[in-house]
């Protein structure tokens, strides 16, 4: 991933970095989106230009129909390939699962290694939504990272009493969520708390924040958030 974190750069500098990624990986991605624009923008003016109408008014309405609708499937397609190319980056990596948790939309608060095992290089991350709180673990060792997750969810229901606590498994392996499916398990848990008991969760939270103090974050390549780039691999 690149050192840059993107949440710092603008919309522009966002989709340039985005590309630039892309391309490493899928070399013929500008020939692709070109010819998806040029293909589109046809097919949609000859369909706007068959709609009724005549005069000057017609042939704008016809261009700027046939241009926006090459470009929307140009970017629909961009952002699907270089959201499959950015998690193909993070598999492997320490701390993928939390750069991929960060694409997680508005209402959703997640926190990086709330748990950590450095000699195994095993970590558990904290999402906190309408759910209550879930626990994401991830590691080479599946026995470390489910020993890690079942003593970070017993430190935080100290705290949380009755409140959810969901843990799941990040990885490839059985019963673990693949990284490209992790938001949207995440999402698919249901709701379980309602709006104002999630402001108080994430207050309460804090006590267990304080007592574990500086995270030995295991050394590697920690991939940046990918927040910053979540509405460009998603097309908006």
């Amino acid at each position: 991933m690149s050192q840059t974190d993107p949440s710092t750069m603008s919309r522009r500098q966002q989709m340039v970095e985005t590309y630039k990624l892309t391309k490493q990986s899928d070399p013929k991605i500008g020939l692709i989106l070109g010819a998806i624009f040029v293909v589109v923008a046809a097919v949609a003016g000859v369909i706007f230009w068959l709609l009724p109408g005549e005069g000057i008014f017609s042939w704008i309405f016809t261009i700027v129909g046939a241009l926006l609708a090459g470009l929307l499937a140009a970017m629909v397609v961009f952002s699907r390939r270089a959201q499959k190319v950015m998690y193909a980056r993070l598999e492997g990596q320490v701390g993928g699962g939390y750069a991929a948790l960060t694409m997680l939309r508005r209402g959703w608060t997640v926190t990086q290694a709330v748990g950590v095992e450095p000699r195994s290089q095993t970590l558990v991350h904290r999402v906190v939504g309408p759910p209550g709180v879930v626990l994401v673990g991830e590691g080479n060792s599946p026995s470390k990272v489910r020993s890690l997750l079942a003593s970070t969810k017993r430190n935080h229901a100290r705290v949380l009493g009755e409140v959810p606590i969901t843990t799941i498994v990040a990885g490839n392996g059985e019963d673990e969520i693949p990284l490209p499916r992790l938001t949207k398990h995440v999402t698919k848990i249901g709701r379980k708390v309602a709006g104002p008991e999630i402001t108080d969760i994430i207050n309460r939270l804090k006590a267990v924040d304080a007592t574990r103090g500086a995270v030995p974050i295991p050394k590697g390549p920690v991939p940046t958030s990918m927040k910053g780039m979540r509405g460009n691999l998603r097309g908006r």
